[in-house]
């Protein structure tokens, strides 16, 4: 992990973005199901699996992004492979969720959590390590709200969750509310990539996320 930290800093001129986006609705419906959830499968559907499955889809749209610096070319990845950060007591993982565009929230959500505790229990294999092709870190878990995370290399960028919080808000209405909002802190490779193309998936990726209701998604 060190030499490729070292290595992402060398060779990978660093560009940083952010996007802050309105989740109430998608902690509103959560919170809803949540209980039956874990009740029905046996384990627990997170904030995190919505965020996936939204980055997922957004990737398939800006495959940009799922690419990789290759000497003095890009090489774009056909497989959507995330990546994500699992931290033990003593040691950081980053096990990969294999086509996460073709699963369903709730095979996002099983796979986190047998990755999860793989990863806890020692259990981890080679294959649960490799193909990655784009770094979503849950930087949230933590209580951060903004952070600049280092390239996974050979990626091309890599995505921060910040942690939900609650904000006074102006609508468009003129109103003040009280909402839910969170931050997507966006690394990229700026050989690979730029702030417009940037600026675009994350837009799209928020709004994923701000649409996400009751009415219009299917955890299943």
């Amino acid at each position: 992990i060190a030499t490729n930290m070292i290595r992402s800093k060398r060779e990978i001129p660093h560009a940083w973005m952010m996007m802050e986006a309105d989740v109430t609705d998608l902690v509103s419906y959560r919170n809803a199901v949540k209980d039956e959830f874990l009740l029905r499968e046996g384990y627990p559907i997170t904030y995190f699996a919505f965020f996936l499955k939204a980055i997922a889809q957004s990737l398939k749209e800006f495959p940009e992004l799922n690419s990789t610096w290759a000497d003095d070319k890009i090489i774009r990845k056909n497989d959507i492979n995330l990546s994500i950060a699992v931290a033990t007591d003593d040691a950081l993982f980053v096990p990969v969720i294999k086509h996460a565009d073709e699963k369903s929230i709730k095979g996002i959500a099983r796979e986190i959590h047998e990755l999860a505790e793989k990863t806890r229990q020692g259990r981890l294999k080679a294959e649960d390590l490799q193909g990655g092709t784009f770094t979503v870190n849950n930087t949230g878990t933590f209580g951060s709200i903004q952070s600049m995370g280092i390239i996974n290399y050979p990626q091309a960028a890599i995505l921060q969750v910040e942690s939900i919080v609650k904000k006074l808000v102006v609508m468009d209405n003129g109103m003040v509310a009280v909402r839910d909002r969170v931050n997507l802190c966006l690394s990229l490779d700026h050989r690979v990539l730029d702030g417009f193309i940037c600026g675009k998936f994350l837009k799209r990726v928020k709004e994923r996320l701000e649409s996400i209701t009751k009415e219009n998604i299917n955890i299943y």
